[in-house]
């Protein structure tokens, strides 16, 4: 938790192998122009040709703002600009009475001053890609001023979780001995586990609007089918994602006897504020080329309506649901406890290493804060870069082993179709370099899952 912080403050986070895997893809987007024959059934000209502008755009966004990250932090340690922000936290506290031996509180003026400048700098690329990029396709709902208002409050709310986790965290570092990596780590979890507990009931909702699910058929099958599979849910909220994107999602949160089931308005058919109003498109006659069932596929890939029908809403939530009965969200937090517990333990050997300290610019002071930005962020890098292949490879399995569950329930062909609205509503490119795939999407692409469904979405 506390590494996802640090990395935050001069946002490091760009693999270089990535610059030349983004190119590789770019050159799909570039040349695909048409529909491939595999995708003509499920997939018309005129969404093919919107999703690849649209990835396109993206992935030159992407290619630019990485390269930008890759220059900002190499001129930072270039420069020195780490011990500058630390001494210039220091001059602050000096100010404010507070002298050398207050290391916590210089640290805090370092984590804010550190933060801030990480979204002065990154703001501009917000702004872009919200305000030219979603809005050139249709996906930004938002108003400047609703932006700023947005990106300010999520500041003061990240300050104010950040530097009192932040501060006790380096309290226990200093006061816990020889295991002071195991009290990190059991003060890490239990704060991870409180913030996924009230995140959605407390944080979430200073954010967006979260409002009961309706009485109505839709909810009375989501109790059924969560009866059905024993989920323990108590609750289930519709989240006014349109007044942002017209991107649409779904999850469950909650521990033990207390889970609630949020969805998107934007998931919704029926409920979503964008069909509103909304004429019906004259559509293209499905044709008729003897294929099984092409015409009633191409006749929902026609569908101009926003969101899912509530068949294909239940199929969609028996995918996510199946995450939890197959145990994938608790072998994700330990896989990630384990990590978190290894990476203190590494810490807690490599931080009495001065030459580290000294190759940042750190020759006379070690402060715990910049030993644990050095290296949970930058000597921790290739570790954390496979790492991260292994959970998206993990993550993809997952996927798949979800679309079955969802498939056991008798939701194959719901769930298939629900795929290709999601895919066409949400504007992704079902091509994709294979390496780019495999080494950035944590869920499958569609036509792997679809294939999965295929044999049993008639049942």
């Amino acid at each position: 938790m506390f590494r996802v912080h640090l990395r935050s403050v001069f946002r490091p986070e760009v693999r270089k192998v990535g610059h030349a895997l983004i190119l590789a893809e770019r050159r799909i987007y570039k040349t695909t122009t048409h529909v491939p024959p595999e995708l003509e059934q499920i997939m018309d000209s005129d969404t093919f040709e919107k999703s690849r502008l649209y990835q396109l755009d993206k992935s030159t966004f992407s290619f630019w703002s990485g390269l930008y990250s890759v220059v900002e932090s190499t001129f930072i340690l270039l420069f020195g600009g780490i011990p500058y922000l630390w001494r210039l936290s220091g001059r602050f506290c000096g100010s404010a009475g507070f002298g050398p031996e207050y290391e916590i509180t210089q640290s805090l003026v370092f984590l804010l001053l550190a933060t801030l400048y990480s979204a002065l700098t990154g703001l501009p690329w917000s702004i872009y890609n919200t305000f030219v990029i979603e809005e050139k396709h249709g996906f930004n709902h938002q108003t400047l001023e609703f932006f700023m208002k947005d990106t300010i409050k999520k500041f003061i709310v990240t300050q104010c979780i950040l530097l009192p986790v932040s501060s006790l965290l380096l309290y226990i570092i200093k006061i816990g001995g020889d295991y002071f990596f195991i009290y990190a780590w059991l003060f890490t979890l239990v704060v991870s586990l409180v913030l996924v507990t009230i995140y959605a009931d407390y944080i979430a909702p200073l954010f967006d609007k979260f409002t009961p699910l309706p009485e109505g058929k839709l909810k009375q099958e989501i109790e059924v089918m969560a009866k059905n599979i024993d989920f323990p849910l108590t609750k289930v909220y519709v989240v006014e994602g349109s007044k942002r994107s017209s991107h649409s999602n779904a999850y469950f949160y909650g521990f033990f006897k207390n889970k609630r089931i949020v969805l998107f308005d934007t998931l919704l058919e029926d409920y979503s504020v964008l069909n509103k109003d909304k004429q019906e498109e004259p559509g293209v006659e499905p044709r008729n080329d003897g294929e099984g069932d092409s015409e009633e596929i191409r006749a929902k890939v026609k569908n101009k309506k926003q969101g899912c029908k509530n068949e294909e809403v239940l199929a969609v939530l028996g995918h996510e649901l199946g995450h939890w009965k197959l145990g994938h969200t608790i072998k994700n937090i330990i896989i990630s406890q384990i990590n978190s517990f290894l990476c203190f333990f590494l810490f807690a050997v490599l931080i009495g290493q001065r030459v580290l300290f000294a190759a940042f610019g750190f020759y006379d002071t070690q402060p715990t804060l910049i030993g644990l930005l050095i290296i949970f962020q930058f000597i921790f890098s290739p570790y954390n870069e496979v790492l991260s292949f292994c959970l998206t490879v993990l993550s993809r399995r997952f996927e798949f082993q979800a679309d079955a569950f969802a498939k056991k329930l008798g939701m194959a062909k719901d769930l298939y179709s629900a795929l290709i609205k999601l895919n066409k509503d949400n504007l992704g490119f079902p091509v994709s370099d294979w390496l780019f795939s495999t080494w950035h999407y944590s869920h499958p692409p569609l036509l792997e899952r679809l294939q999965a469904l295929k044999a049993t979405k008639r049942d």
